[in-house]
């Protein structure tokens, strides 16, 4: 089941569970996002333990996007200004995670 996304206040999204409860909130103010692309390297596991440590996600939205990447091939994982996009993109480089940087809406 994906990851739902629902407008909390201008420039920001909420990232929620199935269930309703908010896990978390991201900067939306931007046309930028940082995109996680599938490979055939990191096992699932450890991509969850990324998402978790590096963004704050929760448990259940850090496996949700983990799922997305290893099902469909890729997963959003922020969106914002050009400039925290690229730090995530570069943050998900340095785990050794493929990631890049694209405008909103061409993913």
């Amino acid at each position: 089941m994906p990851v739902e996304l629902s407008r909390a206040d201008p420039g920001t999204e909420s990232l929620t569970d199935p269930a309703g409860s908010v896990q978390t909130t991201v900067e939306t103010d931007g046309p930028w996002c940082a995109v996680v692309w599938n490979d055939p390297v990191n096992l699932m596991s450890y991509v969850e333990f990324v998402f978790r440590s590096y963004f704050g996600f929760s448990h259940l939205v850090a496996e949700q996007l983990m799922m997305q990447v290893h099902e469909e091939g890729s997963a959003v994982v922020s969106r914002g200004s050009r400039e925290r996009a690229e730090t995530d993109v570069q943050a998900m480089h340095s785990f050794g995670l493929q990631a890049t940087l694209e405008k909103a809406g061409e993913n």
